[in-house]
């Protein structure tokens, strides 16, 4: 086993989270009965030598390819999710929706949640501090692929949602590993972002307008708008944690808006609107995770 794989799965923090029950609860399409645990020596047993994972953030990207996959190379694909538990519900029944159309629940690999981490760390993340990427999703992800290859026999290939116009991504936080293959099928196709789009439109799929954390520290002015709108719990919980830890979630020279949730609830309630300034595509992608 590697240095890498060695430190993965050393980190027994993850242990009890991943396949957290309360996230599957939330994840499970009605009617989906609970999956029994088995001995990871059974599961392999019964999907060969070689199993098939699917990086599926519920982004337009991973939605797109993991659809595609099983008309093009059905196979009894693991398709893997990392929440944070501070999406916005849409995104929760999103993720439900594709378990009905892929025929199977996605499974929620956690550290804990975004909140939680909050509270146990007293810091919020910010764009000095990114950690909430690396503890919520890419360690707990990495640790997942680290256990499903401690048996040296076997292999597993890992599915990403990179496309052929954006070679720039590299999408190798987990090159690295031991007996993982990463493999970006929409490269193999030749697929950019107009044949995401000609496929979710043709399958009349439906991207959530947020599909990352509702407290994303550099979304837009008009998403803290947005939230403050649509989710007043959502927006006391910021405004709560804000003032628990002594920073904000905004860096206070990013703009001449207010810094603090508090400020900025002020001048939403005072009529003030930001300007919209999204692309729509780029809204449909997962801009946090890795995954």
């Amino acid at each position: 086993m590697s240095a890498i794989s060695e430190k993965l799965v050393a980190l027994g923090r993850f242990a009890d989270q991943v396949n957290s029950s309360t996230l599957f609860e939330s994840l499970r399409p009605a009617g989906a009965e609970r999956p029994k645990r088995k001995r990871a020596k059974k599961i392999r047993s019964e999907l060969g030598p070689f199993e098939t994972i699917v990086a599926l953030s519920g982004g337009k990207d991973s939605t797109a390819m993991a659809l595609e996959l099983i008309e093009r190379d059905p196979r009894n694909y693991e398709y893997i999710c990392t929440p944070t538990g501070n999406e916005p519900e849409e995104m929760f029944e999103h993720w439900k929706s594709l378990g009905r159309l892929l025929g199977k629940p996605l499974t929620p690999v956690m550290s804990g949640t975004l909140i939680g981490l909050i509270k146990k760390q007293n810091a919020l993340p910010n764009w000095r501090q990114r950690w909430c990427t690396r503890i919520l999703k890419i360690e707990p992800f990495a640790l997942y692929l680290a256990r499903a290859t401690v048996d040296p026999t076997i292999k597993v290939t890992c599915y990403v949602g990179l496309r052929a116009d954006e070679m720039e991504r590299e999408g190798g936080d987990y090159m690295e590993m031991p007996r993982v293959l990463m493999d970006f099928p929409m490269r193999r196709w030749g697929w950019n972002l107009s044949d995401v789009v000609d496929s979710l439109n043709r399958r009349r799929i439906h991207i959530p307008k947020r599909t990352d954390c509702k407290l994303r520290f550099f979304q837009r002015l008009i998403e803290w708008y947005e939230l403050w709108r649509d989710d007043k719990l959502g927006w006391a919980e910021g405004e709560s944690l804000e003032e628990k830890t002594g920073h904000t979630f905004r860096s206070p020279s990013r703009d001449t808006w207010p810094a603090s949730m508090v400020g900025l609830r002020k001048r939403f309630e005072a009529g003030d609107i930001p300007k919209d300034t999204r692309d729509p595509l780029n809204a449909m992608k997962c801009r946090v995770c890795r995954i």
